[in-house]
């Protein structure tokens, strides 16, 4: 009997690496996660990320055949193979890791950042499948953005294009994790909702459920249930975080024309909460020919290992243009 051919999807984390065999439908064959340690520097995390996935790849040994390894990593530089200063990892400078794990496992190896791989993820196994322009937005810690033109990622000159989380929404703004003022991740993000619930409370008598809740339990999650409860604070909040999303989709839109922007992570669990102010506040600053070309949809991978799909999908897309080349 044939073995199934599989790709190994591996997503670094901050936190933790993850990693899987996934077939060509979407199939996850297995999957497992490890420690990325991430004061640990590159040279002490590689023999311990080559241990655990000698011990995956015999898993799955006598069933399935890796056709090769997608990685999505923070600062990843599709071009070079490059982890470039990641800020989250103390690997230091610029790690060509596409090399190095090509030289242990001799198999075809393609890198990119997780909000990238993300994105070949929904066009792969997800809600984009049959699409050619999109757009992907993470909504998590902060805001990652995948860019798909013509069913391929926008990479640009320099490999880091795409970034939607550092447009600026207001240059003397919010400071953001990158150094700049009001970047857009800085108010669309768990993060950035939790700021602006925390703004709107200091400047506002107005009665709140959330002002008896710390900081550090300020969730998303927590914010969304108030706004269910009809917490005026708590739904200010989302109206605020969904107009300056809308607002900066408009200006995308203008460049790319996409047929849908695709929203996943944490925030976007919030649903219509987020939803309805994006698509009214997109809508109403969209240059007209656009208006009513563009669905908000919520991403299909939203409940199962998308790092692992995002991360295989991009050695999958890779792959299968060769075989068309």
């Amino acid at each position: 009997m044939a073995k199934k051919k599989v790709a190994l999807g591996l997503d670094i984390g901050g936190t933790t690496t993850t990693y899987g065999f996934v077939d060509a439908q979407g199939e996850i064959l297995f999957e497992a996660q490890m420690q990325t340690r991430s004061k640990e520097h590159v040279t002490a995390y590689l023999p311990r990320l080559y241990k655990a996935l000698d011990a995956a790849f015999a898993q799955v040994a006598e069933q399935a055949e890796c056709i090769g390894i997608g990685i999505g990593a923070p600062n990843a530089n599709y071009f070079r193979g490059t982890v470039e200063n990641p800020p989250n990892l103390n690997w230091g400078g610029v790690v060509n890791l596409s090399e190095l794990v090509y030289n242990q496992y001799q198999l075809p190896v393609a890198i990119t950042n997780d909000a990238n791989a993300a994105a070949l993820g929904e066009l792969k196994f997800g809600a984009a499948r049959g699409m050619k322009n999109f757009i992907l937005i993470t909504l998590g810690t902060g805001l990652g953005s995948g860019i798909v033109v013509n069913g391929e990622l926008v990479y640009g000159h320099s490999g880091f294009a795409g970034e939607m989380g550092h447009l600026i929404v207001n240059s003397n703004g919010r400071i953001c994790g990158d150094g700049r003022r009001g970047c857009l991740e800085a108010y669309v993000s768990v993060t950035g909702i939790r700021r602006t619930v925390s703004k709107l409370l200091a400047d506002s008598l107005a009665p709140s459920e959330l002002r008896n809740v710390g900081q550090d339990d300020l969730s998303g999650e927590r914010i969304a249930q108030a706004a269910l409860n009809g917490d005026k604070i708590a739904l200010e909040a989302f109206e605020y975080t969904g107009r300056i999303l809308g607002q900066k989709l408009a200006d995308t839109v203008l460049i790319t024309s996409p047929e849908a922007v695709i929203l996943f992570g944490g925030l976007a669990n919030s649903k219509d909460l987020i939803f309805e102010p994006t698509l009214r506040h997109l809508e109403r600053n969209l240059f007209g020919p656009f208006r009513g070309t563009v669905k908000l949809m919520i991403s299909e991978l939203q409940e199962k290992n998308a790092a692992v799909l995002g991360a295989a999908g991009l050695i999958w897309h890779e792959m299968e243009k060769k075989a068309v080349d």
